[in-house]
Order: C-alpha cells, then sequence, then structure tokens
C-alpha cells in the first residue's frame, strides 16, 4: 500500500492533451513524456516509510546516541553550566542593546566578555564531551545518508 500526497493540490483542473501549459516548444515539438513530481507529490511506499522509521529508531540505540542523552542530562542538571549559559544569553542582550545605541566600545568590551564566558564553558568537560557527541551523531547520520545514496546509485546504474 502506498501514501500518497494530492497530486492536484493548488493545480487546476487539466486541459485537453495539447494544452501548452504556459509555454512554447522549438518546433512544434511535444513536452517530454516522463512524468516530473515535486518531492512533495512523490509516492511514498508504507514500506519504505516503515524501514526508514526502523532504521531512526535503531540509529537511536547507537552509543553516540546514548551518550549524547546523558551528557545532556548532566548539562541541564550542572548549576554551574546553566549558570554561564544564562549569563553568555545576557551578555548577548546586552550587546545587541548597545549596538543599537551605536555604541562600539562597550560591545567591543561585551563581546570580550562573551569571549571569556564561551570559553569557561567550553572547558567544562562535560560541554567539549557533548559537544563532540553532536559532532559523532552528525557523522554518523551523513554516513547512512551517504551509504544509502551509493546504493541506490549503483542499482540504478545496473538497470
Amino acid at each position: 500500500m502506498s501514501q500518497e500526497i494530492d497530486r492536484n493540490q493548488g493545480q487546476g483542473t487539466q486541459e485537453h492533451a495539447h494544452d501548452h501549459h504556459g509555454h512554447d516548444h522549438p518546433h512544434g515539438s511535444p513536452c517530454s513524456t516522463m512524468e516530473h513530481y515535486n518531492t512533495k507529490d512523490l509516492l511514498v511506499r508504507e514500506d519504505i516509510l516503515k524501514k526508514a522509521e526502523e532504521l531512526a529508531q535503531l540509529l537511536t540505540t547507537s552509543e553516540e546516541v546514548q551518550f549524547y542523552k546523558r551528557a545532556e542530562l548532566q548539562i541541564k542538571s550542572s548549576e554551574h553550566v546553566q549558570n554561564l549559559i544564562k549569563q553568555i544569553k545576557k551578555k548577548q542582550k546586552e550587546a545587541v542593546a548597545f549596538e543599537s545605541f551605536d555604541n562600539p566600545e562597550m560591545v567591543k568590551k561585551i563581546e570580550a566578555e562573551i569571549e571569556a564566558l564561551q570559553n569557561e564553558l567550553d572547558s567544562v568537560p562535560i560541554v567539549s564531551e557533548f559537544q563532540q557527541s553532536q559532532s559523532d551523531i552528525n557523522y554518523l547520520l551523513q554516513l547512512v545518508m551517504g551509504i544509502v545514496r551509493d546504493t541506490v546509485s549503483e542499482k540504478i546504474e545496473l538497470e
């Protein structure tokens, strides 16, 4: 069974076969007979969706994702980390305010304070480990996408 997305959404009724649909063809040649679809118009087979969901579920069980979740909880429960984040956000708002007042000296001073706070935040081991886990998950996702892309391309070339 397929999950179909309405192909006629936003379109008027189709006219007779020789309609030029808003453009001319060289030497009166007809449009290509190959159908063209927007991504939102594609038929997505239920089994493909199901496998994609299974793969997503499997990825959430990976060590990278599990570490990310643990690190995120530690960051959320760390008073020191949360305080640094709060201070950085406050300083960023101050910098924006002084920019609107056209006060470059204060902006520069506040940006230096933000950088110092950011360096302090980055030096907290769980924060740098959390950032590394984000990179690891992105790498894992890119790897999986690359394998899917390459496998599909190979199958297309063979057929």
